[in-house]
């Protein structure tokens, strides 16, 4: 769906901060409710691992042994999986609030709509990861390797929830966060943001803290988003006429955006009256 408007102020500051933050508070608040359903998360664990099988699905033991090769690589791949997700995020996001206002409020949406439905599967499907799943056979990365974001007792880690598989918002939000450069941009490499979700795919599977499923689960909820929250047509901002202050943007039905000299809008409403 495509969303055709006039053009798109930049949201102010101070609120827009402000309600980034509380979005965050209330992502991180939702996935702590479930962190005490250990029993249930193992179980559904179980399912999970069992329907992949049921599925041939490749064992995600296959990417853990290519990262296991090198200490040195799976040591990045861990620092990858800690520290990348929520800064990446949020430098696209401010990127997109600084120079595409538009796709920023397309962006925005789109985050809080994926991340509020994974939080109601968060809550109503507890899933214990596959590193701490007998069955699966995989090496905790995080805890043997190091870094990790997570305690050594699932059950009393007060700083996470470790049962919040399914979705993995890791992935989701690495595949928007590429799917929106790519809108927003037009250099002829901008296609190769898409490495970004492979190689945070390859991350979350091979350090065992997901599951296949966790990240096809995402890619669904994140196209439903993409199908409900209309994407800007055009967006000609701070990069563009906001920087020069002598242009606005009309978006008229079936047509492209133009850009019109703010002089010619002022002059309109006397040539009309004559």
């Amino acid at each position: 769906m495509t969303q055709r408007t006039t053009a798109v102020g930049r949201p102010r500051a101070i609120p827009e901060l402000l309600l980034v933050a509380a979005l965050f508070a209330v992502y991180k608040g939702g996935r702590m409710l479930t962190a005490g359903h250990t029993d249930e998360a193992f179980r559904n664990a179980g399912r999970v691992w069992d329907a992949e099988r049921a599925l041939r699905l490749p064992g995600e033991g296959r990417v853990q042994d290519l990262l296991l090769h090198s200490e040195a690589v799976i040591h990045v791949a861990n620092t990858y999986y800690a520290a990348v997700h929520f800064p990446a995020t949020a430098a696209f996001l401010l990127w997109l609030y600084l120079r595409r206002p538009g796709h920023y409020l397309w962006a925005r949406r789109v985050l809080a709509v994926l991340t509020a439905v994974g939080l109601v599967l968060h809550l109503g499907f507890p899933l214990a990861p596959p590193r701490l799943l007998d069955a699966a056979h995989l090496v905790d990365t995080g805890q043997v390797y190091g870094p990790t974001v997570y305690g050594a007792a699932p059950a009393a880690d007060t700083m996470a929830n470790q049962f919040a598989a399914m979705p993995s918002l890791h992935f989701g939000w690495a595949l928007m966060l590429a799917l929106g450069m790519i809108a927003a941009t037009r250099g002829r490499w901008r296609h190769l943001w898409l490495l970004h979700p492979l190689l945070t795919l390859t991350v979350i599977v091979g350090t065992a803290n997901h599951y296949w499923l966790d990240a096809l689960v995402a890619t669904a909820l994140l196209g439903v988003a993409l199908l409900v929250i209309p994407r800007p047509v055009a967006d000609r901002t701070a990069a563009g006429s906001a920087g020069r202050g002598d242009e606005t943007v009309l978006a008229g039905a079936g047509r492209a955006a133009v850009p019109v000299p703010r002089d010619v809008l002022e002059r309109e409403p006397a040539r009309t009256r004559t």
